[in-house]
């Protein structure tokens, strides 16, 4: 049985075949997203809660800790870290990777309302929980500020009109809005004007809330006709109309809340804010980062955001300009640039080397036709699968282009040979392929069974690894496919038997550097075969050299990438003011900006945990425009940064794969725990310390936070006027 005879003597199926399967491939590619890695989907919930003006401990014992309880009873849970601070805690739920997020929600939400009635009665809202993937990163980063009108009005257009508007593109999943200024009418109390006048807080807090609302107030009949009721000034915007607010009555005089406190216009939090450094100098902004949909082709998504700025630009105040802070789709487009023309060069120096011994230019064609069928015809099976085009599966293709053309130069030399005996090239096709054939069958099929275990392979290394091991097995079938159709079909209607023909110049003297090689080649082979002993030798030291080079050289999971971003955490001292911890991030950033590599500093300052935390985030300049790595550009900030005094500034650089829910300002987290949290408390500052003694350690520090200043109240219940 011959497995070729079909296609060699059907031309004209067999081209319709290879068309079929490069059309098929060439549209796929169209439709294949593009991305730096193959998309990882942990199962991750973070759940959070908010208690006003509790202490860390205690949201950690009445909060957390319920919380925590309950989630155990959740099947597929790997892992549950909680953060408790000032007023609000978070807790992370991390799953098994094969199970269901949806599902899993479900089963947070029924164990949250099953917690209910164990919480603390007087929190604003119960807790709330949102679907999260930590190796999802942004892709594109928006400023948006105005030199002219207020930070609250730009956060007004950015929340409203930018963010609902993006996240309405096609591949958006999210649009975080950060350093946000929300307008809100601020009241600063007297207590010595309180006082005096015999007024409490409690009263206060009502006098605003009946004060300023938009509530139904009815409908008016009449005998003809009917009106609805509707008060013109029932909900109150600004600080002038709340302060001629009547808070209570002595002696018969109203007392209005102007006459009790300073009511102004201002922002919901004013502890919190977002600052742009460039070469143009540093402003205040609202910033934005926009995530994409799982799946979908990066560079497509932030092309999208791109079309869409213009117009929205149009929609704004002349006053606001938005600007780009960061793309990552750049450095995809770099990487996948990059291996794309790695891909090429292999193909065209595979296609050189077969030229070289073949000295033959149809022959040279033949199996060189296999390789785009087989490439090409690979992306529209990863099409099918959902693949997409990234590192891992063009690198796949890369290495696949070995292999691919040792099937098609198998058959050809074979189909040479029988015409090298004198047959026609129809027959020689026929009885080279029928020789070959299943043996080409065999080695596709061996070649593929490679790959069975890294297909079954589990955990992150088997996600990650999945798409690379299909890609190069479809390649190798296809490969197989093509080398007993269009290769003997091919090489039966433009092989030519050179036996009588007169070789050039060029062919005589390849021939003489290959007569070489082997002559070389013979005299080694018989220098090792008479002297074993230093054969073996040899050998062993290679041996031996291998295992220790493999226990000296650095390991680590994945490579660091230079994808232009730094991120970086500001800790400051616990209880430091906020326009102290303004004073100290911007010197930060200032210090920053004036490193060379640079290009940008977006800063965030926000309050939580007991103090004062601020982010960094570092936009670099080109890879050819400077002349440091991400990695060295930490490594020369490192000390210059530590030198401020009153921060410690940790710099990372993005992992190409953030694995774990809990955000670290370093790239290797160390979890203590214990059940006796008071021993907690005492030997981690102990731990800390010890390990920045480690001379290979830097950036040491703990998200224990419990030297943050407070004042301890002793109530007096039996002077208190209310004992509740």
């Amino acid at each position: 049985m011959n497995l070729s005879g079909l296609f060699i003597r059907r031309p004209v199926t067999t081209t319709l075949i290879q068309l079929a399967i490069i059309i098929f491939g060439i549209a796929g590619y169209r439709s294949l997203p593009v991305s730096d890695l193959p998309p990882i989907d942990f199962p991750t919930i973070q759940v959070s809660a908010n208690l006003p003006g509790a202490s860390p401990d205690t949201l950690a014992a009445a909060v957390a800790t319920p919380l925590e309880k309950q989630f155990t009873t959740i099947p597929g849970i790997t892992q549950i870290t909680s953060t408790s601070g000032q007023s609000s805690t978070n807790i992370t739920l991390q799953f098994d990777l094969d199970r269901n997020i949806d599902a899993a929600a479900q089963d947070v939400q029924t164990a949250i309302a099953r917690t209910l009635r164990q919480l603390p009665p007087n929190m604003p809202a119960p807790p709330s929980f949102q679907k999260v993937n930590p190796a999802d990163q942004p892709v594109f980063f928006l400023t948006l500020g105005s030199a002219t009108l207020p930070l609250s009005v730009v956060d007004e257009y950015a929340e409203t009109t930018m963010a609902q508007r993006i996240s309405m593109v096609n591949g958006v999943a999210q649009v975080n809005v950060f350093g946000a200024q929300k307008f809100a009418v601020r009241v600063d109390l007297d207590p010595s004007a309180m006082a005096t006048r015999g007024i409490g807080f409690d009263e206060v807090q009502n006098a605003i809330d009946t004060g300023s609302s938009n509530r139904p107030t009815g409908t008016l009949y009449t005998k003809d006709r009917s009106f609805v009721v509707q008060p013109e000034n029932g909900q109150l915007f600004k600080a002038s109309e709340y302060g001629p607010l009547v808070v209570a009555y002595r002696n018969g005089s109203p007392i209005r809340l102007q006459e009790i406190a300073h009511v102004y216009d201002g922002v919901e939090n004013d502890k919190t804010g977002s600052w742009f450094a460039d070469a143009n100098g540093t402003r205040k902004i609202i910033y934005l980062s926009i995530q994409k949909q799982p799946g979908t082709n990066v560079v497509q998504v932030v092309d999208s955001i791109k079309e869409f700025l213009p117009q929205l630009q149009d929609e704004l105040p002349p006053g606001i300009q938005v600007g780009i802070r960061g793309d990552r789709s750049l450095s995809i487009r770099d990487s996948v640039h990059d291996v794309k023309f790695t891909l090429v060069l292999t193909v065209v120096l595979v296609i050189f080397v077969i030229f070289l011994f073949l000295r033959n230019l149809s022959a040279t064609i033949i199996p060189s036709l296999a390789l785009p069928a087989s490439i090409i015809g690979t992306f529209a099976a990863m099409y099918l699968l959902n693949y997409s085009l990234d590192n891992l599966s063009l690198m796949a293709l890369t290495l696949a282009v070995g292999f691919v053309v040792d099937d098609a130069i198998v058959m050809l030399e074979n189909i040479v040979r029988h015409l090298e005996m004198g047959k026609s090239p129809m027959e020689a096709a026929l009885d080279g392929s029928k020789e070959v054939a299943f043996t080409i069958l065999s080695m596709t099929l061996s070649l593929v069974a490679v790959f069975i275990p890294v297909l079954f392979m589990g955990g992150i290394v088997g996600r990650l690894l999945h798409e690379f091991a299909v890609t190069m097995a479809v390649a190798i079938l296809v490969s197989g496919f093509v080398s007993i159709t269009l290769t003997p079909m091919l090489g039966a209607r433009w092989l030519r038997s050179d036996t009588h023909l007169k070789h050039g110049r060029m062919y005589m003297m390849m021939e003489s550097v290959f007569d070489w090689g082997l002559r070389s080649y013979g005299w080694t082979l018989r220098q090792t075969i008479r002297h074993r002993a230093v054969t073996m030798a040899i050998s062993g030291l290679l041996l031996a050299a291998t295992v220790y080079f493999f226990q000296v050289i650095p390991k680590g999971f994945i490579p660091s990438v230079d994808t232009g971003q730094i991120q970086g955490q500001v800790e400051m001292l616990q209880g430091l003011g906020f326009d102290s911890a303004v004073a100290h991030v911007r010197q930060v950033a200032d210090t920053i900006k004036q490193d060379p590599n640079v290009l940008s500093v977006t800063s965030n300052l926000g309050t939580g945990r007991g103090g004062a935390n601020g982010q960094v985030n570092l936009e670099l300049k080109p890879r050819d425009q400077r002349a440091l790595s991400a990695d060295d550009v930490i490594n020369e900030l490192r000390g210059k940064l530590n030198a401020i005094p009153g921060v410690r500034v940790y710099l990372t650089n993005p992992p190409a794969i953030r694995i774990g829910g809990m955000q670290s300002r370093s790239a290797y987290q160390f979890t203590l725990q214990g059940a006796n949290t008071a021993e907690l408390y005492e030997y981690a500052p102990k731990l800390e310390a010890a390990l920045r003694q480690i001379p290979q350690l830097v950036d040491v520090t703990t998200d224990l936070q419990l030297a943050n200043p407070q004042v301890n109240v002793s109530l007096d219940r039996t002077r208190s006027p209310r004992s509740d």
